[in-house]
C-alpha cells in the first residue's frame, strides 16, 4: 500500500497562486528575512558563479540579490508552479520537487523559504546535488522546529477543549541535526547547518492568521480536517494565546525559526580530511597534556 503524500502539494500551488494575485506587501517579510539570510552566507564566500539559480524566489527578492552580490554572472529565475504576475515574465516554471535541470549544469543554487514544504526532502537535495558543477555551491533557508510554536499549542489546546479532537494544522519541521544529515546523505561536502529565530509580534492571533493566509501559508496538510472549524476553537485559541504568549502592551509574540543550510558539490580543491594514522602530532603533545601509556 502507498503512503500517503504529507502535503497536498495541489492546494500549495493554489495558495501560492492566490498569494502572488492578492501581492500583499505587509505579508513578504518572512521572504525578505530568507532572502537577507542567504545573501549574507553568500558574502562571505570570495568566488564568483557562472551560473546560479534563485530556485522558487517569488517577489524577485533573491534574484536581485544575486545580481546585486556581484557573485553570479548569469541569475535564472525559476518561479515554482506559476509566474509571478507582479514581475517580468520568469526563466521558467518549476516544480521543486522534480528539477528541469541536467547534471553539473549550475554553479549556485538558492532555495527560499519552500523546501520545507516538500514530501521528499532528500530527493530534492540529491538533484540540486547532481545539479550543480564540482565545487558548486548550494544555499537555502527553510523553516525550523520551533517555527510557531505558540499557535500550534493554543490550537491543540484549545481544539481538544472544544471539540474533544484533534487535527493537525501545523506542518512538522525537522531540526538541525536531521538537515546536515540530508546534506550529508545527498553527497554535498563541507555541509553548514545553523538557526536563526525571530520573534513577530501581532495584535491578535487573529491577525497572525491572517498574515499566514495572506503568504499561502495556511494549513496544506493531506491530513488536514476538510470541514469547516467551528468558531469556538479559533476564539478559545486567540484567548490563550493572549494568556499565555503575549507582551506586557497586549501584543502576542510568534516565533519564526529560520535553519540555513548550505553545502559544496565535491571538488578536490576543497579542503579534506585526515586519514586516520596520518597525523603527524598527537592530540596530547597538541594540548600539552600527559599521555600515559596501557
Amino acid at each position: 500500500m502507498s503512503q500517503q503524500p504529507l502535503f497536498d502539494r495541489a492546494l500549495v500551488a493554489d495558495r501560492r497562486r492566490r498569494a502572488l494575485s492578492t501581492n500583499k506587501q505587509e505579508a513578504r517579510f518572512l521572504l525578505d528575512l530568507a532572502t537577507q539570510e542567504i545573501s549574507d552566507r553568500l558574502s562571505m564566500v570570495s568566488r564568483e558563479f557562472d551560473r546560479a539559480l534563485d530556485l522558487g524566489g517569488h517577489t524577485g527578492a533573491l534574484s536581485q540579490a544575486l545580481i546585486n552580490s556581484g557573485k553570479a554572472r548569469q541569475v535564472i529565475r525559476a518561479d515554482l508552479f506559476c509566474a509571478d504576475p507582479n514581475l517580468p515574465a520568469p526563466d521558467l516554471i518549476c516544480d521543486d520537487a522534480l528539477l528541469p535541470f541536467a547534471s553539473e549544469t549550475l554553479d549556485l543554487v538558492a532555495s527560499p523559504l519552500s523546501l520545507h514544504l516538500l514530501d521528499d526532502l532528500p530527493g530534492a537535495l540529491s538533484q540540486i546535488r547532481r545539479a550543480l558543477r564540482p565545487d558548486g555551491l548550494f544555499l537555502a533557508a527553510v523553516l525550523g522546529a520551533d517555527t510557531l510554536y505558540e499557535l500550534r499549542d493554543c490550537l491543540t489546546r484549545a481544539e481538544a477543549e472544544v471539540t474533544g479532537g484533534l487535527s493537525p494544522r501545523i506542518i512538522p519541521m525537522a531540526d538541525t541535526r536531521d538537515l546536515g544529515s540530508l546534506l550529508q546523505r545527498a553527497g554535498f561536502a563541507l555541509p553548514v547547518v545553523d538557526t536563526e529565530k525571530f520573534t513577530v509580534r501581532y495584535d491578535s492571533a487573529f491577525a497572525l492568521m491572517k498574515d499566514l493566509r495572506a503568504m499561502g501559508a495556511a494549513n496544506p496538510l493531506t491530513a488536514r480536517q476538510r470541514n469547516f472549524t467551528r468558531k469556538e476553537v479559533f476564539l478559545r485559541a486567540a484567548e490563550l494565546y493572549a494568556t499565555d504568549y503575549s507582551d506586557p502592551d497586549g501584543r502576542i509574540r510568534a516565533t519564526f525559526t529560520f535553519v540555513c543550510l548550505s553545502g559544496w558539490a565535491p571538488h578536490e580543491s576543497q579542503q579534506q580530511p585526515l586519514k586516520p594514522g596520518t597525523a603527524k602530532q598527537s592530540l596530547a603533545d597538541a594540548l600539552k597534556t600527559f599521555e600515559k601509556k596501557t
